[in-house]
């Protein structure tokens, strides 16, 4: 089990690594060029990716208090 400062760590490392390709998609030529084209669709699965892994990690971050069964 990972303790709270490794997945805050983990956590701000997604987080630069989103703001990079977020970056990478904005500096994408407008063109309509095919390999533009599949260039941004392959940053933003990466992004989805990434963004999935975030809220996966804030969830961990904001476990839940009480018990789920009364």
């Amino acid at each position: 089990m990972r303790t709270e400062n490794q997945i805050k760590r983990k956590l701000n490392e997604l987080l630069m690594q989103k703001k990079s390709l977020e970056d990478r998609m904005a500096d994408l030529p407008g063109s309509e060029q095919a390999q533009d084209d599949s260039a941004k669709a392959a940053l933003r699965l990466q992004a989805e990716q990434l963004e999935q892994s975030i809220l996966l990690l804030e969830w961990v971050l904001d476990e839940p208090v009480g018990k789920y069964h009364v």
